[in-house]
């Protein structure tokens, strides 16, 4: 009798395995290939239902990055749809908190990660069976690299999906113009990623957006406050560079058709950029007349661009200290913005995936009217458009 009163307090002090520990998908079982081929040509992913954020889609999609600029569209997409939505974040508890308003109650679940801990990789992956990836960074810090953040991160994350055995989908959100050869170390390294995702996960797909527009954006926003503060805009070199700036609500929309297919988007990559070529000051144009300011501009050559640039870069690792983070003068887009950057003419586009991607002028940068002197009414420009008389 004791023997068994002494089996049973054994038993009951075993922990109970969580459907997110390590343990959940077997990480002990020997190492997989590449289950996504097993799934490719099955049938769609997306259960077919009533649809809406009280429905169950069927996805249980981990998304790294979710709490950055782009993350928010994308999270608020799958929920709306009635997906579960797996929240890897590292710091403060608010960092997700704005998210779990966007899905219904339990579908967003906040799990804190170390990105340098494997563990804990796995722990957040262990549900899912959808793996975005949209982790990202066009600067370095003291702390990451360029290579970490948009390379090894993306690798190992594709490796431990990899031996998970249950990931159906893997979408790595690129960028475009991204190349070996690039002289930008932020397109080197995402040129990098897509190879090491593509060798562990042939069945991966690919997203590669042009710049994206909307209301957090770090181009028109950084434009606006810079104009707002000394009232010109420094432009580097000339302004002729061709850009194809995107809406980030289409980025979102085209993640979402990739995982609504029946699979043919997968081992594909898709250059996603806007309906319309811009050069860099057409654009800086478009950014005025929105914000209501006379356009000024100071051209700074790419050479001194670089030199205002290169101080933080040099100082970087050997200051005992943060350095403030880079604006309009970050070397690695100076160097990104030197040559064009439009969608190739035989890629696949949102076209290939059914979506129209939007125009900017109107609604895409409404959002900067919150840059016009006296209000969302007014602005410098404004009287020359009520009296062209009263400017000289």
């Amino acid at each position: 009798m004791q023997a068994i009163t002494r089996r049973l307090g054994q038993q009951s002090l075993r922990p109970t395995p969580s459907i997110y520990s390590i343990e959940y998908y077997g990480c002990d079982h020997p190492r997989y290939g590449s289950t996504l081929a097993a799934h490719k040509g099955l049938g769609h992913l997306v259960r077919k239902g009533t649809g809406g954020r009280s429905s169950v889609s069927g996805i249980i999609a981990t998304v790294f990055g979710a709490t950055g600029f782009f993350g928010r569209y994308v999270v608020q997409q799958l929920a709306k749809m009635g997906s579960q939505v797996l929240v890897p974040f590292r710091g403060s508890e608010d960092n997700p908190r704005h998210l779990k308003l966007m899905g219904d109650l339990g579908q967003i679940v906040p799990m804190k990660y170390d990105p340098r801990d494997e563990n804990s990789i796995k722990a957040v992956m262990a549900k899912a069976n959808v793996v975005i990836n949209l982790i990202g960074r066009e600067y370095e810090t003291r702390n990451y690299s360029f290579e970490e953040v948009n390379h090894f991160m993306a690798e190992q994350l594709a490796v431990i999906a990899r031996e998970h055995g249950g990931i159906m989908r893997f979408i790595q959100v690129s960028c475009l113009g991204s190349s070996p050869s690039s002289a930008s170390r932020f397109l080197r390294a995402k040129a990098a990623a897509e190879e090491a995702v593509l060798r562990e996960l042939p069945e991966a797909t690919v997203m590669k957006p042009a710049i994206m527009i909307g209301t957090e954006d770090r181009i028109m926003n950084r434009w606006a406050q810079f104009v707002k503060k000394y009232s010109f805009l420094p432009l580097i070199g000339d302004g002729s560079t061709k850009i194809q700036p995107v809406y980030v609500v289409d980025v979102a929309s085209a993640i979402v058709a990739a995982l609504k297919d029946d699979g043919t988007s997968m081992g594909k990559a898709y250059e996603l950029g806007g309906p319309e070529i811009f050069t860099v000051h057409e654009l800086a144009e478009l950014m005025h007349d929105m914000i209501r300011e006379w356009p000024r501009y100071v051209k700074v050559p790419l050479p001194v661009a670089k030199a205002i640039a290169m101080p933080r870069e040099v100082l970087l690792k050997k200051v005992p200290f943060p350095l403030p983070n880079p604006d309009i003068f970050n070397l690695d887009q100076i160097h990104a913005f030197a040559t064009d950057t439009i969608v190739s003419e035989n890629a696949l586009t949102f076209t290939d995936l059914g979506i129209v991607p939007h125009k900017l002028k109107g609604y895409p940068v409404e959002y900067l009217i919150q840059y016009r002197k006296g209000g969302p009414q007014f602005g410098s420009t404004v009287s020359e458009k009520v009296n062209p008389e009263y400017w000289p």
